[in-house]
């Protein structure tokens, strides 16, 4: 055999026509599209392969990284990101000591939230960067309004500690048109929080080039339930405002694109966040060359990925370990510049020393051991890949121009049109996952049945409502979680004064069928926190009767076959005579005669789950704040 001879060269090429011949003979008449292609919240179609031919079209792959319009990436030798975690600074002295700790247990990049540090100081500023090595480690401020104040600050204290300014490296995190959408309201005005952007830019061009200083929240919009396109066609609806405000100020585009920082969410469709990343960059470079077409620029957008918020539980909260390892992964392979691993309590409580250890572990693992800064753009010609790259930006763009024909993203906020996109769209989101759709796991499928977490944490934080002001001028965003609506349930139930509802399954007959059912039915009623008493099989209906009422059995599930629930079910209803509610395990073809027999609950795979649950709490007296 030869060496040099390509895999597979022996075998004849395999074309188009013949796998989808192939595909559809094995489909033996099914519908094509319904079994095998996938629609995401955005309407792309997801098909079930890719090939060669699905890359012919798009023109920047021969394009390397580091290389205008940086799809592969804003690197050219190695994929190396930004390890971040951010400090909340009530009390100096202590933020100052925990960002040394995390610089030696590996951040690379600190986050001082100064949004609620309302007596801030020159000195203090001076104190947060005092004793860590700006040259290995970069500093950003989140600063609210107090942004020019805080620059002012920052200058003051370099000049101090005699630091090398051109090292200095970081960002002071100014974005009124987030704070817009986050509270409904500016931070003075439109016209003068947008002159105070151009301070900032002015200020930092000569002094602080390694300062960004225009930051672009848009994971708010992932945060609440919006979809990949919606926070993409945002984000750059936002970057477009700015640089609008900003050359009309005087600024060359060259100033104003160096000092960008695109914060957006990670989430957990672990290919489509890898392809928003690289769909973003795409997407900026195109809409700076709208703006200037003379000249190719130079100078990528800086992203800042942060693990979203939407998908985080407060049941089986280690699984958002899970969740968090593989948002980590796709915003890497994506080809972010930092990434910010949010610790896995952080959606119910003030996170611990422990849960913010595992946060920078989960990075540090990919980093050291998974050599995840080796490789620049891994996805590189991956066909799936590429494709859905080449699916978001065109969809993204699309919707950009939509915003921009109807007036802009300043107009559509102060509308309400967006606020009203972003919920329709987490409604959706929601109704997948209350359906069963779209899983949850520990909360939507396979909970932890004796699991209770009353008391344990803080529902400010668990269930935060929106970010209001006094004087609104536009709706805010509802800050909200995917599973609220189920954790509300089993909630309820431990607050319940101690009595957690029994649900007892009664299984008969066909043995495959009944514990198929039992299975699903203890799986259903356990996302509400009821507990589950399951049974091997009765013999009758008057055994299984008998049996539940001794256990005190509040729901009384009959699980067994199609063809026998006609039989069963109504001996049961009869024997019960409404001591106890009793459910059918399926959807049975007689289901309209078991109706006109008194059993009017059924549980199935079709059914909505969230809502089921919430018409027996109704049903049993548990009340849902």
């Amino acid at each position: 055999m030869d060496p040099y001879e390509k895999l597979f060269s022996g075998f004849p090429p395999v074309t188009v026509e013949q796998w989808e011949a192939k595909i559809r003979e094995d489909l033996k008449g099914a519908d094509y599209d319904k079994k095998l292609i996938r629609k995401t919240l955005d309407s792309i179609s997801i098909k079930p392969y890719y090939r060669a031919e699905n890359l012919e079209q798009l023109k920047y792959l021969e394009q390397a990284s580091g290389v205008f319009p940086f799809v592969r990436g804003n690197k050219k030798t190695r994929n190396d990101w930004e390890i971040r975690q951010d400090i909340t600074v009530t009390h100096v002295k202590s933020a100052v000591e925990k960002a040394i700790g995390a610089t030696s247990r590996g951040i690379t990049s600190v986050g001082y939230d100064l949004t609620n540090k309302g007596d801030l100081h020159s000195d203090d500023l001076k104190k947060l960067i005092t004793g860590i090595d700006c040259s290995r480690v970069t500093f950003n401020f989140i600063t609210g309004d107090t942004a020019v104040r805080v620059l002012d600050y920052i200058l003051k204290a370099v000049e101090q500690l005699k630091m090398n300014k051109s090292e200095f490296k970081g960002s002071v995190e100014y974005d009124p048109l987030g704070h817009l959408v986050a509270s409904g309201s500016y931070y003075r005005s439109q016209k003068e929080d947008m002159v105070d952007a151009g301070n900032l830019l002015g200020r930092v061009k000569g002094e602080l080039p390694g300062v960004r200083v225009l930051a672009v929240n848009s994971h708010v919009f992932s945060d609440t339930g919006a979809s990949v396109v919606q926070e993409l066609a945002y984000g750059l609806s936002m970057i477009s405002e700015y640089i609008s405000a900003l050359t009309e100020q005087g600024f060359s585009l060259a100033e104003i694109v160096k000092h960008f920082q695109w914060n957006m969410g990670v989430g957990s469709d672990y290919f489509m966040e890898i392809a928003r990343i690289r769909a973003a960059r795409l997407l900026f470079s195109g809409l700076v060359s709208g703006f200037d077409s003379t000249r190719e620029i130079t100078q990528p957008v800086y992203v800042h990925s942060v693990t979203t918020r939407w998908n985080k539980t407060l049941y089986d909260p280690h699984v958002n370990l899970l969740r968090l390892t593989t948002e980590a992964m796709s915003a890497i392979l994506g080809g972010c510049n930092s990434l910010q691993v949010l610790p896995f309590d952080t959606v119910y409580n003030d996170p611990t020393d422990f849960s913010e250890r595992l946060a920078r572990n989960i990075q540090t693992i990919l980093k050291e051991e998974s050599y995840f800064d080796r490789v620049i753009d891994p996805a590189a010609g991956s066909y799936y890949i590429e494709t859905l790259t080449d699916a978001l930006v065109e969809n993204v763009w699309k919707k950009f121009l939509e915003i921009e024909g109807q007036g802009g993203f300043i107009k559509l906020v102060l509308s309400g049109s967006i606020n009203e996109e972003v919920k329709n769209t987490a409604q959706r989101r929601i109704e997948l996952i209350a359906s069963r759709r779209e899983v949850l796991l520990g909360t939507n499928q396979f909970p932890n049945i004796n699991e209770t977490i009353n008391g344990c944490i803080a529902e400010t934080i668990a269930f935060p409502g929106c970010e209001t002001v006094a004087e609104k001028v536009a709706e805010p965003l509802i800050r909200k979680r995917a599973s609220e609506e189920f954790e509300k349930l089993r909630l309820a139930v431990e607050r319940n004064q101690g009595k957690r509802p029994r649900v007892f399954m009664l299984t008969y007959g066909n043995l495959a069928m009944r514990l198929a059912r039992s299975q699903f039915s203890g799986n259903f009623f356990a996302c509400a926190g009821y507990e589950i008493v399951d049974n091997l099989g009765f013999f009758s209906a008057a055994e299984g009767v008998n049996a539940a009422m001794e256990a005190k059995a509040d729901i009384i599930v009959v699980c067994s076959s199609d063809d026998e629930y006609l039989e069963i079910a109504p001996a049961v209803a009869e024997l019960v005579n409404n001591k106890a509610i009793v459910v059918v395990a399926g959807a049975p073809a007689c289901m309209e005669e078991l109706k006109q027999k008194g059993i009017q609950d059924f549980i199935h795979i079709r059914s909505n789950v969230l809502e089921t649950l919430k018409g027996f709490h109704k049903k049993l007296g548990i009340e849902i704040k």
